[in-house]
C-alpha cells in the first residue's frame, strides 16, 4: 500500500522545489517534514490499496510543488537581477514578505488504468532438504524484479526482500491447522511458524531492473511491496524438485519403479511434516533399513 510512503513523499518534495534552482537547494531534503495525515491537515484524501498510495501521494506532492514553483518563479527572477545569486532560505522570507501565498493542496486520483498493468520478476532458489526431519533449507536465492522507474530503489529493494521472505512463510511454513467446528487450532508461534532470522537464505541476491516510460502508470513506477511475494514459489518447487530426486533413489534402493517419482502433490504449506512424509522417509526405522539393505 503504502510502501516507504514518507521517505519517498520526502524526495518528491525536495525535487520539486529544487525546480525553482536557488542557490542551497541540495539540501531541501532535510528541511522537508512529513506528518500523519489526518482531517485537520488534510480534509480529503484518495483511496490506499493496491500498492498506489506511494505513487499517487508522491504525484501529489509534485503538483502541489508546481504550483509553488510557479508563484516563486516571477520573484525569484526578480531578486535574480538584484542580488545575482540567491538562497532559498532568502526567496522564502521575501516571498513572505511579499505575501506570496506558500501553501497549495491537490487531490490527485489515479485513473482506474494506471494500475492494470503486469508486474515481471524472476527468481532462482537452491534448497537443501533433511530427509530425516523434512527441514528445508534454502541455500540461495537470485531475483531480478522489474519496479519501473523505482521512486526509491533502496525502498523498493527492502519491499521486494521482505515480500520475498514473507512467502515463504505462505509457501512452506505457515500452517493453520482447524478443529471440527472450523475454528484455528494454532494460538501462538509454537503451533504456528512465521518467517524467522533463520529463514532468509545465505546468499541473498536481489537485482531492480528500471523499465522505461509509461504514461498510464503513476510516475512510471511499478508495485513493489505485494507482487515479490509470488517470487518465494521457487523455494517450493525447488523442494519438489528435492523430493523428486530422494524418491528416486530411494526406489533404486528398494527395487521399486521410478517412473512414480514424479507424481505426487506437494501441499501448500509444504511444511516439515509434509516434506518427510513426501521424501518416503516417514521413520528413521525406514531409512536404516534401506541403508543396511543397500550394503
Amino acid at each position: 500500500m503504502g510502501q516507504g510512503l514518507w521517505t519517498k513523499a520526502k524526495q518528491a518534495a525536495a525535487y520539486g522545489l529544487s525546480l525553482i534552482k536557488c542557490d542551497g537547494s541540495e539540501e531541501l531534503l532535510d528541511k522537508v517534514r512529513v506528518i500523519q495525515a489526518d482531517t485537520l491537515s488534510l480534509i480529503q484524501g484518495g483511496f490506499t490499496g493496491g500498492s498506489t498510495t506511494s505513487e499517487s501521494s508522491c504525484e501529489a506532492v509534485r503538483l502541489c510543488c508546481n504550483v509553488l514553483v510557479e508563484r516563486l518563479t516571477a520573484l525569484k527572477e526578480k531578486l535574480v537581477e538584484q542580488m545575482g545569486s540567491l538562497r532559498w532560505e532568502t526567496l522564502i522570507l521575501q516571498a513572505y514578505v511579499a505575501s506570496v501565498d506558500l501553501s497549495a493542496s491537490t487531490l490527485f486520483l489515479p485513473d482506474s488504468t494506471s494500475s492494470q498493468y503486469l508486474n515481471y520478476g524472476a527468481a532462482v532458489s537452491e534448497v537443501q532438504v533433511n530427509l530425516l526431519t523434512g527441514e528445508t533449507t534454502t541455500l540461495r536465492t537470485d531475483i531480478i524484479y522489474d519496479s519501473g522507474q523505482s521512486l526509491n530503489p533502496a525502498v523498493d529493494l527492502g519491499q521486494i526482500e521482505g515480500a520475498y521472505v514473507q512467502g515463504i512463510g505462505f509457501f512452506m511454513l505457515e500452517e493453520y491447522p482447524t478443529n471440527s467446528d472450523g475454528l484455528v487450532t494454532a494460538n501462538g508461534t509454537w503451533s504456528y511458524k512465521i518467517p524467522t532470522m533463520d529463514t532468509i537464505r545465505k546468499q541473498f541476491n536481489v537485482e531492480i531492473l528500471n523499465s522505461g516510460h509509461h504514461q498510464k502508470r503513476v510516475l512510471s513506477s511499478k508495485a513493489s511491496g505485494e507482487p515479490p511475494l509470488t517470487l518465494a514459489v521457487s523455494v517450493h518447487c525447488a523442494t519438489r524438485a528435492a523430493i523428486v530426486e530422494a524418491r528416486r533413489q530411494l526406489a533404486s534402493w528398494s527395487g521399486f519403479d521410478k517412473s512414480n517419482s514424479e507424481i505426487f502433490q506437494l501441499e501448500v504449506p509444504a511444511t516439515m511434516a509434509v516434506v518427510k512424509e513426501r521424501s518416503g522417509l516417514d521413520s528413521v526405522e525406514k531409512f536404516l533399513r534401506w541403508t543396511m539393505g543397500t550394503k
